[in-house]
């Protein structure tokens, strides 16, 4: 017979990687990861009055939009397959102080929202954020007391302000202001209150990150802010603080765990899966977002590859799932529409 072994034969010990990539079903048969819909949850802005929908100036394709135009879309996530969408409030200035005291009133725009969601679309889950940042009038996620954000008052609040969501009918409350003892404080008082089913997706590692600006501009926040979040969040250097801070969520009850942003702090996002074994998410945060969509704007780079991209990568990571503002185009692509 004749012998066609080939010099790569012998380098390799006759093991080739590419005999597993050679045809499309060979492809598919030994793909590690892939991204459903089941992955997705969906951050939207809300804000007050009626049939309004505001295009955000910062992250082309996403919109502020008021209770019933967003109860209109979350029809469609919901049909498209989306399981949970996460809400913020662009709440109005006038009610916005120093201690945020509105996060508080039972009717204020979350809670409307969050009843009005699901009165009309009861299949699909709620998380809803209970920092304050939306309700101060200085932009920063606590209270702020003679120049220092203090953390005791902060959680305080932030724990009523818990059970109130969980009164509207959040499914999940998701603190994200970093507050030293918030995940306890707030299970504790969800637990009092009835209110046992309530899951916490804690915001385990919130970085303090360059990645924010759009978010700040969609809540109008960034012109209030004095000053900055380093005191509270977490420094973009200190990767083993990051799991220290999970750490103590995950002892606190925390039933999930979240990084942000994402693409920055995917070896976050495997340490953190690794290390606790917890459900794990990744926040892809309007930075991020709008990284993307300018520069395909520009014709810079294939806009839907590096979306699919980018978040197949969270999946490589060890993310159960991901907070995207690409989610409803993600699931109109895997529902070939």
């Amino acid at each position: 017979m004749n012998d066609k072994t080939h010099l790569v034969d012998e380098i390799t010990g006759h093991r080739r990687m590419r005999r597993n990539r050679k045809a499309d079903w060979t492809r598919r048969l030994v793909q590690e990861n892939r991204l459903t819909v089941d992955d997705l949850i969906w951050p939207i802005f809300i804000v007050p009055g009626d049939n309004i929908i505001d295009p955000i100036r910062a992250m082309p394709g996403v919109n502020r939009m008021s209770i019933d135009k967003a109860v209109e879309a979350i029809r469609e996530a919901a049909d498209l397959g989306i399981p949970a969408i996460a809400p913020f409030p662009d709440v109005e200035m006038e009610k916005r102080d120093p201690t945020g005291s509105e996060i508080l009133a039972r009717d204020n725009l979350i809670n409307q929202f969050t009843r009005a969601v699901k009165k009309a679309v009861p299949n699909i889950g709620l998380i809803t954020d209970v920092a304050l940042d939306p309700f101060t009038s200085h932009g920063h996620d606590g209270i702020l007391r003679d120049g220092v954000i203090v953390n005791d008052e902060t959680v305080d609040q932030v724990a009523r302000a818990a059970v109130m969501q969980a009164d509207a009918g959040a499914d999940i409350i998701a603190p994200s202001e970093m507050m030293d003892g918030r995940i306890g404080a707030i299970r504790r008082a969800l637990d009092a209150s009835g209110h046992q089913d309530v899951g916490i997706m804690s915001y385990a590692t919130k970085f303090s990150s360059g990645f924010y600006g759009p978010y700040r501009e969609a809540i109008n926040t960034g012109g209030l802010l004095k000053g900055d979040k380093n005191s509270y969040y977490i420094s973009p250097a200190n990767g083993t603080e990051a799991i220290r801070d999970a750490a103590m969520d995950v002892e606190e009850g925390a039933d999930m765990l979240m990084v942000k942003p994402g693409i920055a702090y995917l070896d976050i996002c495997w340490r953190m899966k690794e290390a606790f074994g917890l459900p794990t998410f990744a926040y892809q945060v309007s930075g991020e977002y709008t990284q993307i969509k300018a520069a395909a704007m520009n014709g810079w780079i294939d806009g839907e590859r590096i979306m699919m991209e980018t978040l197949l990568c969270f999946k490589r990571a060890g993310c159960d799932g991901i907070l995207t503002y690409f989610a409803m185009d993600v699931a109109r692509k895997l529902q070939g529409q």
